[in-house]
């Protein structure tokens, strides 16, 4: 099997080239269900600023020989604010293309298609496609679709091959599209025009069965070895810079990880030692609190006890010792009778 240019910098180097139009024309009827035919192209890698760019992210800006606007854009490294980014490169083509003091009519249809070799979002499909509906609040089976006038004026007779000229367009067939073909995620066998396609651009290989649009011609235009000698080597430049910035991405992100979990795992023993000593102390105070008021409450009632239980001894050897005086028994005697003092037993007669 021939080893193929990768498709970001055949974007780059080859295809904008007007003999090379029928590859990404292929794609485009792989993805879009119609043929799809390339005027122009408009623009390249506007919105690169920095070196890092050049290889991180290739796009384009076709124009279709019905005057709908193409961004495609292939993404190799992960970006947090893609869908915004999205949003903003369909924005910008449609208020650059038409001119100031033009009816609205001349807004251009946009399809932006976002090729990415890393997880976006989450999901379970290779393939999305976002489009606006105007759904019936009440009857959501009810889509709004233009009126016959606007359907003529916006579309005309000239609709795509196929298509009932009668059949009136949907509102939201005015407004931009996008598709997301998330690479990596394409495990299948190839067997629509649209899966051999996302099989190439993962894999680079084109298999010998393959009959999707433009593979054909990708087969001739795009085997490396039939690119120069200087073109090889900037191939080849591309594609170590590719290596090295997934790398380093990688790195970063083990690293990453390490740090956040030792960080997380000191951050939360601390947190843990110094909320159980509060709640310690709290705890004490709470059980120390009750654990003397119970105390207390026990010591008092045994202390209570012993002195009444004193108390009512001595009163009873009060009344001997005054019932001993009557009988004119010397006090000598009461004292070892009653053991009270000698004056507790003269205060007593």
């Amino acid at each position: 099997m021939d080893n193929y240019i990768r498709f970001d910098w055949a974007m780059k180097r080859l295809l904008r080239n007007k003999t090379n139009y029928a590859v990404i024309e292929g794609l485009l009827e792989s993805l879009l269900g119609r043929k799809y035919t390339i005027e122009r192209f408009l623009e390249s890698e506007s919105n690169q600023e920095t070196e890092e760019d050049k290889f991180n992210r290739v796009d384009i800006l076709a124009e279709s020989d019905k005057g709908e606007l193409t961004i495609i854009e292939i993404q190799n490294n992960r970006e947090l604010t893609y869908f915004h980014r999205m949003l903003y490169g369909v924005s910008k083509a449609i208020t650059d293309y038409i001119d100031l003091g033009n009816d609205y009519d001349k807004v251009r249809k946009v399809y932006s298609i976002n090729i990415v070799y890393f997880e976006l979002g989450q999901g379970n499909d290779y393939v999305y496609h976002g489009k606006t509906y105007f759904r019936g609040l009440h009857n959501t089976s009810d889509i709004l679709k233009l009126s016959v006038r606007q359907n003529q004026k916006f579309f005309g007779f000239g609709l795509a091959d196929g298509e009932n000229v009668l059949e009136r367009k949907e509102a939201g067939d005015l407004f931009p599209e996008y598709y997301i073909l998330r690479v990596n995620d394409f495990d299948r066998v190839a067997t629509t025009p649209l899966d051999q396609w996302i099989e190439f651009l993962k894999t680079g290989s084109i298999a010998p069965d393959a009959t999707a649009p433009g593979l054909s011609q990708a087969r001739e235009c795009l085997r490396i070895d039939t690119l120069s000698s200087a073109e090889k080597n900037d191939y080849v430049r591309h594609m170590e810079s590719i290596r090295y910035q997934r790398s380093v991405l990688e790195t970063s992100r083990d690293e990453g990880f390490v740090e956040g979990r030792e960080e997380g795992f000191v951050e939360g023993r601390e947190e843990g030692f110094a909320k159980g000593r509060v709640e310690g102390r709290v705890e004490g105070r709470v059980e120390g609190r009750a654990e003397g008021r119970a105390e207390g409450r026990a010591e008092g009632r045994a202390e209570g006890r012993a002195e009444g239980f004193d108390e009512g001894k001595k009163e009873e050897k009060i009344a001997i010792a005054k019932k001993l005086a009557s009988l004119g028994i010397a006090t000598s005697q009461i004292m070892q009778a009653t053991g009270l003092t000698e004056k507790e037993i003269n205060n007593l007669i």
